[in-house]
Parts: C-alpha cells; sequence; structure tokens
C-alpha cells in the first residue's frame, strides 16, 4: 500500500520522536506550545502565579506556555486533566497546597496527586496573616488566646470554605492554641464582614489582606511564616507566641507523573534561572510572596512533608468533603 506523501512524513516524524535520544529530547523541548491547567478560575491567586510563570518559561525556552483555567471541584477538575495528559510535557499544571489538602478531604477521587503528578518546581510560597475585625478587644496574639478562651464559641472565623487553606490553618492554629471558634464557611468574600464584626477572626493570605490592613480597616496581630517577613518586619510570627505553628501557602508546577526526567529538568531549570533574577523577585514581592527554588527532588520531599503534616490535622478533625 502506498502512503500519501502528507501522510508518510506525518508518520515518519511520530517514530522519529519516539526513538529521539535523551539528549536530543531534552535540546528539541519544547517544539511547539505548552498548556498549563489552572484548576481555579482566572484572576485568582493561583491563575496570577501560572501567568507571570507560564511568561518567564516562555521567555526562558522560546516557546508559548498557554494558561488554562479549569475551575471546579476544588482545583480536582483541572487535576485530573493533566493526570490523563500524556506524559511529554505539553500539558502541565499550576499546582498549589490545595491539591495535597484534597488528597485527605477526597476519599474518592479517581486519582491520587501524590502518586500521579510528578513534582516539577516549586514557584512561589504565600505566607498568611491573623486577622481580626477592629471592634474585637485585642491588639496580640497572647490577648487575642486570653479572650478566645474567656470566650469559648463566641470568636467567629471565617474561611473560604470547609476544607480550603484558611480554614484547615485555623484548625492547626486552634489546636495549637487549645481555643474554640465557630467555622464559618464562605463561598463568598468574607471580608466585608470581617470588617463589619460579623465574623471576628480570619487566618488570611498577605496579598488579600494588605490593602484592608494597611487601610485600618481590620487589625493584623501575627504572620504565619516561621520568621517575620522582610514587607512586615514589625509584625511578630504566630510562632512566638505559639511555639511551632506554620502555615504556609504555596504554587507551583506539576506533569503526568511518567513525564520524562530529562523534560522535568528543563522545566525545572528554566524557572528557577527565572527565580534568581531581580524582575522575578520584584513582581512577587509586590504580589506578597516569596520566591522558592528548589530541584525536582526537593519539590518531592517538600510536597511529601505538606501531605504528612495537613494530612493529619484534617484527620483529626475528622473534615471530608466526600
Amino acid at each position: 500500500m502506498k502512503l500519501p506523501r502528507r501522510t508518510f512524513l506525518h508518520l515518519a516524524a511520530g517514530a522519529a520522536a519516539l526513538t529521539l535520544p535523551r539528549a536530543a529530547r531534552a535540546q528539541t523541548y519544547p517544539s511547539r506550545p505548552v498548556q498549563m491547567i489552572v484548576g481555579f478560575p482566572a484572576g485568582s491567586a493561583p491563575d496570577i502565579i501560572a501567568r507571570l510563570a507560564a511568561q518567564w518559561l516562555a521567555d526562558k525556552l522560546g516557546q508559548n506556555f498557554i494558561i488554562e483555567n479549569r475551575p471546579g471541584a476544588g482545583s480536582n477538575i483541572g487535576t485530573e486533566l493533566v493526570v490523563k495528559a500524556q506524559p511529554d510535557g505539553y500539558t502541565i499544571i499550576c499546582d498549589v497546597l490545595t491539591n495535597v489538602l484534597n488528597t485527605a478531604l477526597y476519599q474518592h477521587l479517581s486519582f491520587d496527586f501524590m502518586r500521579d503528578i510528578a513534582p516539577v518546581a516549586p514557584v512561589a510560597n504565600a505566607p498568611y496573616v491573623i486577622l481580626v475585625t477592629n471592634s474585637l478587644p485585642v491588639t496580640t496574639v497572647p490577648e487575642f488566646i486570653a479572650y478566645a478562651k474567656a470566650n469559648p464559641g463566641k470568636i467567629n472565623m471565617a474561611s473560604g470554605g470547609i476544607g480550603t487553606s484558611s480554614h484547615i490553618f485555623g484548625v492547626l492554629f486552634m489546636t495549637m492554641a487549645d481555643i474554640d471558634m465557630v467555622h464559618v464557611p464562605y463561598r463568598t468574600n468574607y471580608m466585608s464582614d470581617l470588617i463589619g464584626g460579623q465574623v471576628q477572626a480570619v487566618i488570611n493570605p498577605i496579598p488579600q489582606s494588605m490593602e484592608f490592613v494597611k487601610g485600618g480597616k481590620v487589625r493584623a496581630l501575627a504572620v504565619t511564616t516561621k520568621t517575620r517577613l522582610a514587607a512586615l518586619p514589625d509584625l511578630p510570627t504566630a510562632a512566638e507566641f505559639v511555639p511551632g505553628y506554620e502555615a504556609l501557602g504555596w504554587y507551583g508546577i506539576g506533569a503526568p507523573k511518567a513525564t520524562p526526567a530529562d523534560i522535568v529538568g528543563k522545566l525545572n531549570g528554566a524557572i528557577n534561572a527565572a527565580l534568581a533574577e531581580a524582575p522575578a523577585k520584584a513582581r512577587l514581592a509586590e504580589l506578597g510572596v516569596e520566591p522558592m527554588r528548589m530541584t525536582p527532588e526537593q519539590f518531592g520531599k517538600f510536597i511529601t512533608d505538606e501531605d504528612e503534616k495537613w494530612g493529619k490535622v484534617i484527620r483529626d478533625a475528622n473534615i471530608k468533603l466526600d
């Protein structure tokens, strides 16, 4: 049977790609646009970080990285798409702490994030801050804990919903500080209710908090990082009063589990190179987040540690979403 020339060339190109040596494959990748799946809506914090990372990757690797937002089911819809994608480096994911939390929150997913997504590179961490409404008569973490103990069940703690980072971070704080707050999950923005005093506290991402803190609309008590932030040097850490408390969001890049190591390494190198440069550092600082530079192996260990830490918090509190 004689094949049409176009079909023959297409098949020949495919066969050549299959037999391409690893070194040559790494040199030629990416030879076409790469799709980056974001499991959250456009304009969300993961989407903003993903678009920055996509531009940095495009600049370093000379190919377009195209964002596709696939929100829904706590990011599980977008994650499943990447899990099922070809492991060739042309479909990657912006993964975040939520992906790790979901491994403990959901019992019946069709995939296992820890097993099915290969760690490529972190991009940035996302410090959180403990906020209280101005009408609450506390100005420090010790005063807040004392007030909570004197008024058990009378402080309403807002969150972005059951199982979200703001919820889980609050659960860990309550456990370690030995206090009780009433969890009030929101489907919409809760900041207006915090300002108005309908809820009294929240552990909130710094990028979504600073305009309200600087404007005097809410009171910041502490950051959730292990050490004080350069951007907020006068604000103590929660760990200064609750030893060992640390809670960070983060943003990274993952790929289907069988993605070749040389391609993973090339993506990792490009991200790390960008994060070492002043423009990327400055842009992340504007957003209130900090760059994270790791090898794929270090990122994998980091994710495993996060899974162990937050999985225990979720299981001990018996929090489930299915």
